[in-house]
């Protein structure tokens, strides 16, 4: 099996399908804007080794969203208040600091107040076992949808790894209705995280978006500097979907800047 681009040949056994991913992720993407630091408490890279792992990747644009306070050992809220110390700018990479926020329940509540996700340059919102109180599978299905609705809420992180039951096409449609991207999460499938329905329902989410022509992004959900810009379990999924490249944001840094809402003025 081998793959061809302009100027190389390169050649993979046919078994060697996490290098072939690998492989083709490295050649289109430009940015990964779903990662996590040390203080996030429970990964294990610093905000500049992530940074220079993430020009080594070639990317253009590194997300870093630190989980929300209803997190166990994640940072305090003044972290968030002192992001203005970090240039936006480093290594060569536009850095976007924000928050992979928490959705508490069936209402679409969030953690951390308002005043800080003005702070933030990216906000994602996410349902986490540790802190979601859920209900029948039209209630989360609800709950989203006002996230999605908050004018603050700019992506929904890994929606399908299975932790509430959840309509993906009604998501979908709010999705291209709201500007909300809806994030197809790589670490969710990894094996490791015996999240047996992830797959499926990634796959899912990808049809949809192909069939409603809803952009989506890619998320590495890194918590170590070697996972940035990771998309080996997502790969496999799209091209079973046969899912059309301009729909993926993560190979077009311009128009997923333009595609997120703005910050809401006061």
């Amino acid at each position: 099996m081998y793959f061809q681009t302009m100027k190389n040949v390169f050649y993979f056994s046919d078994t060697d399908y996490f290098a072939k991913y690998q492989y083709l992720c490295s050649m289109k993407t430009l940015l990964d804007v779903h990662t996590h630091t040390i203080a996030s408490g429970h990964a294990y890279s610093s905000l500049q080794e992530m940074t220079l792992a993430a020009k080594e990747k070639g990317l253009e644009i590194l997300g870093i969203t630190e989980h929300g306070p209803n997190i166990p050992g994640t940072c305090d809220p003044i972290y968030f208040r002192n992001l203005h110390c970090v240039p936006r700018q480093l290594y060569g990479i536009k850095l976007m600091l924000g928050a992979e926020l928490n959705i508490l329940n069936t209402q679409g509540d969030i953690d951390l107040d308002e005043d800080y996700w003005r702070i933030l340059d990216i906000r994602i919102a996410g349902i986490h076992s540790l802190c979601w109180k859920g209900g029948t599978k039209e209630e989360n299905t609800q709950g989203v949808i006002n996230a999605m609705r908050n004018p603050f809420v700019q992506i929904i992180s890994h929606p399908g790894d299975g932790t509430a039951d959840l309509d993906f096409e009604v998501l979908m449609k709010v999705s291209k209705e709201t500007h909300t991207l809806l994030e197809i999460n790589n670490h969710s499938m990894a094996p490791i995280r015996h999240k047996t329905v992830a797959t499926p329902n990634n796959l899912e989410l990808l049809e949809l978006a192909k069939k409603y022509e809803t952009p989506v992004i890619f998320g590495s959900d890194a918590h170590f500097s070697t996972m940035i810009a990771d998309y080996s379990n997502i790969m496999p999924l799209v091209e079973k979907a046969e899912f059309p490249d301009d729909l993926v944001l993560n190979y077009q840094p311009e128009k997923f800047l333009a595609y997120l809402k703005p910050t809401p003025e006061k």
